[in-house]
This record gives C-alpha cells, sequence and structure tokens, in this order.
C-alpha cells in the first residue's frame, strides 16, 4: 500500500515533535502513538506506518554494528567505540565476529556501510 503525500507530511510532524534535543523521546513517543490510534485521523493507518518506519530509521542511525573476522581486543574495540562517538554522537555499538570476512572490518551506522575488509576486495577483483 502506498503511503500518501499528506500521511507522510503529518507523520513527519507527529516524529519532529518526538525530540528532544535531537533524541527520540520514548514517553513523547508513545503519547503520540497513542494520541494517532485513539482520535484515528483520516488515514491514520498510513500515518502510524510512516511513523514507525521514521523511528526504525532514527535508531539505526543511533546505532554501529562492528564486524570483524575474528574477535577484537577488548582495548582495541573501546578506542574503536569512542572514535565512532567522537564522530557520530552518542551511538551505541555492537561487536560481531564474522569469518566470512577473511580480515579487516565492516562498519555499519544506519544505511551507512564502510567494508573495509578482504572479502569485499575479493568480491571487487571478481567484478574487474
Amino acid at each position: 500500500m502506498k503511503i500518501s503525500r499528506e500521511a507522510r507530511r503529518q507523520a513527519r510532524e507527529i516524529f519532529d515533535l518526538t525530540l528532544v534535543d535531537g533524541r527520540l523521546d520514548t514517553g513523547r513517543l508513545d503519547v503520540a502513538f497513542g494520541e494517532v490510534s485513539t482520535k484515528k485521523p483520516r488515514d491514520y493507518f498510513q500515518i502510524l506506518k510512516e511513523l514507525t518506519r521514521l523511528v526504525r530509521l532514527e535508531l539505526a542511525a543511533r546505532h554501529a554494528i562492528i564486524e570483524s573476522a575474528v574477535p577484537m581486543d577488548p582495548a582495541k574495540a573501546i578506542a574503536f567505540a569512542d572514535g565512532l562517538k567522537a564522530r557520530f554522537g552518542d551511538i551505541t555499538t555492537e561487536f560481531r565476529q564474522n569469518p566470512e570476512l577473511i580480515g579487516g572490518l565492516r562498519v555499519r551506522v544506519g544505511s551507512n556501510v564502510w567494508d573495509g575488509s578482504v572479502q569485499a576486495r575479493l568480491e571487487a577483483i571478481k567484478q574487474l
């Protein structure tokens, strides 16, 4: 189902009201979802769907997933997480082990991916 332009606009306005100092306020978010679901304005289901999408994107932008082929040394992991926090602000970090990478790191913050793995380099060579 395609979401109408008006529903997107209303969802964006509601989403902007849930932000406090650029951060998502879960209390305001609960109130917003409750108000929309009880008042049921025109296209309320589309508004809720778009609002959910915006919240999911905001949460993903505040979470970093760092994949490495072997477990990272705890000191290096802390230093790496501090570097990400200096660049992106207050984000959460999650470290994963992925042996398919062969070597190097893959970092994902929201929809941005930085891939410095051996696997990515081999795939790039294979494409030539």
